[in-house]
């Protein structure tokens, strides 16, 4: 089932825009041992290099039922998948893992990351596995753009930042 194999993150390509805004990633934490894990579709976010280490940064709102998963793990793991699995991340993003075992309903084989704890995701053609590295709430005082709050978080429900060092990369030809 699984046709990725470890790439150096330096090698990984993709259009990041594509994949946040249209590709859309699950976006998992917790522990895979410990059988603790939830995920959610996540299309906001961003990748790139900081401190001197690639990584990765998503956001969660604080009524996500994975929030308490990032916070207390070390690690969280992105994956992206082909066309074929849209419903399943359209599950993934619109119900709660509170209420419903996600991988069960959509047929998605939770797996043994790498390197994290979280688990990847067998049927993703791109797994981005993350150690948290830091994290911190979006506060509406800092925007400098008061329009975006006001657009985006009209309940003031403001989503907490996750950066994370991509330690490990696997992925398909496609992102080669």
């Amino acid at each position: 089932m699984n046709r990725r194999k470890e790439i150096n993150p330096s090698e990984f390509k993709s259009n990041p825009f594509e994949l946040f805004n249209s590709g859309w990633f699950i976006l998992t934490a917790g522990s895979f041992a410990e059988r603790k894990f939830n995920g959610m579709t996540i299309s906001w976010g961003s990748a790139g290099t900081i401190w001197g280490k690639p990584f990765a940064m998503v956001v969660v709102r604080p009524q996500r039922h994975t929030l308490p998963f990032l916070e207390q793990g070390d690690s969280f793991t992105l994956s992206a998948f082909g066309a074929e699995w849209k419903q399943a991340l359209g599950f993934f993003g619109s119900k709660s893992g509170a209420k419903y075992d996600k991988f069960k309903e959509t047929g998605l084989t939770p797996e043994s990351s790498r390197k994290v704890a979280a688990p990847s995701i067998a049927e993703a053609e791109l797994v981005l596995e993350c150690r948290k590295t830091y994290a911190d709430w979006l506060k509406p005082e800092c925007f400098v753009d008061a329009k975006a709050a006001e657009t985006w978080y009209p309940d003031k429900d403001f989503h907490k930042m996750f950066f994370g060092e991509i330690v490990a990369v696997s992925a398909t030809e496609k992102y080669l």
